[in-house]
C-alpha cells in the first residue's frame, strides 16, 4: 500500500511540474526585418526561466522565437535568406541544426517549430 501511495504522490508531482512548464511558451522575438532592429521584449513571470526582462537587438533578416519554460530557456531561429533552422537551449549542449528551410528562406513559423524542439535536459 505504501508503494501505491508513494507512486501516486510522485506522479502528481511530475504532472504538476509538467503543467507549470506548459504555462510558459513560445513568443516571436525577431521578425525577419530587412535591417537590424530592436526585437520584442523578453519579459518575466513567475513560471518562466528568465528572471530579468530584456530587449534583444535582432540582426537583419533573422527570425527568432523563444521557448521560455520553468526549467530552461530555448530558442529557434532562421534567416529569410538562409537555408537552415537552428535550435539551442540553456539545458546544455550546443546550438544545432533543427531542419532545412524552404527554398525561399526561413520563416517565423519554422523558427517556432525549432524553438518547440529546444532540448529540455
Amino acid at each position: 500500500m505504501k508503494k501505491v501511495i508513494l507512486t501516486a504522490v510522485l506522479a502528481s508531482a511530475a504532472i504538476s511540474s509538467m503543467s507549470a512548464n506548459a504555462a510558459s511558451g513560445t513568443a516571436v522575438i525577431c521578425t525577419g526585418n530587412s535591417t537590424a532592429a530592436a526585437g520584442n521584449a523578453v519579459t518575466t513571470a513567475t513560471d518562466t526561466f528568465v528572471k530579468v526582462s530584456f530587449t534583444p537587438k535582432c540582426s537583419a533578416n533573422v527570425h527568432m522565437v523563444d521557448n521560455d519554460q520553468n526549467t530552461y530557456y530555448g530558442v529557434g531561429s532562421g534567416s529569410t535568406k538562409g537555408k537552415t533552422f537552428w535550435v539551442g537551449s540553456t539545458a546544455g549542449g550546443s546550438i544545432s541544426k533543427q531542419a532545412d528551410c524552404a527554398a525561399t528562406g526561413c520563416t517565423s513559423a519554422g523558427a517556432a517549430t525549432a524553438a518547440a524542439a529546444a532540448p529540455s535536459s
